[in-house]
């Protein structure tokens, strides 16, 4: 991601500092306007293609790109969409990307099963956090990270993103356009607390495993047990918490 676009210049205090740039994007599909998301700018077309494969609207790599005003916020995807969402319109927050759907049933996308591998330690689990790249972060602390490595633990991609939904997104996308998904038998790794929103967008993308720093949810665990999801939450300083799905977690 560009620093031109993660983050601005800002005084306070009597001295300069950087902050995290967010501003709305809207997401077309053939000139239908589908979803506004508030994010920050770069990596566009990926957060677009990874949030319409999410919520099952695309099933693999289409054209995106921005308009010819590109100051607009305004990213156009190619159609058609592999179902219609009917009059539903979709409006997220850069804090939660299911805010304001009714029921569980209208976000629990499908997704086929995972696969039972990778095996990998608990060790390696829990260290994933610390290999995560985030210039964004060290310079604001105000951005979100997701991250996706392989079962010997490298870093395949990073984004950053004043969302956590929107930087899995931009991984997702970005994975979706390289032939890369489904993603099993390569691992997630998110960089705050584990949701529901974030559970179903790994399960859909086929990431059999999903790591977090910080906490899951009770509806997150729920989903990740259902899905056959190995959550992984609380990884720091050399430890981490398996909540579903241990048979992938390699002891000692």
């Amino acid at each position: 991601m560009s620093s031109a676009y993660a983050y601005t210049k800002v005084r306070h205090d009597g001295r300069d500092d950087v902050v995290a740039v967010e501003e709305p994007l809207e997401i077309r599909v053939d000139g239908r306007s589908l979803t506004v998301t508030m994010r920050t700018p770069g990596h566009d077309e990926e957060l677009a293609l990874g949030f319409l494969y999410g919520e099952g609207l695309i099933n693999g790599p289409r054209s995106a790109g921005p308009t010819e005003d590109f100051a607009a916020n305004i990213v156009e995807v190619q159609g058609p969409l592999t179902r219609d969402p009917g009059e539903r319109r979709f409006y997220t927050t850069s804090s939660c990307g299911v805010c304001g759907k009714g029921a569980l049933e209208e976000v629990a996308v499908h997704s086929t099963p995972l696969p039972a591998g990778p095996a990998v330690t608990r060790e390696l689990l829990a260290g994933l956090p610390g290999r995560l790249v985030q210039p964004a972060f060290e310079r604001t602390g105000g951005v979100h990270a997701t991250g996706l490595f392989d079962p010997e633990g490298e870093l395949v991609l990073a984004r950053e993103d004043v969302g956590r939904h929107n930087a899995m997104d931009k991984v997702i996308g970005r994975a979706l356009l390289d032939g890369l998904v489904p993603l099993a038998p390569r691992i997630l790794c998110v960089s705050g607390r584990l949701s529901f929103e974030l559970v179903q967008k790994a399960a859909v993308a086929g990431a059999p495993v999903l790591v977090g720093v910080g906490a899951p949810s009770s509806l997150a665990i729920e989903l990740a047990d259902d899905r056959g999801l190995t959550l992984c939450g609380f990884a720091r300083r050399g430890s981490v918490n398996v909540y579903t799905h241990p048979e992938r977690v390699l002891e000692g």
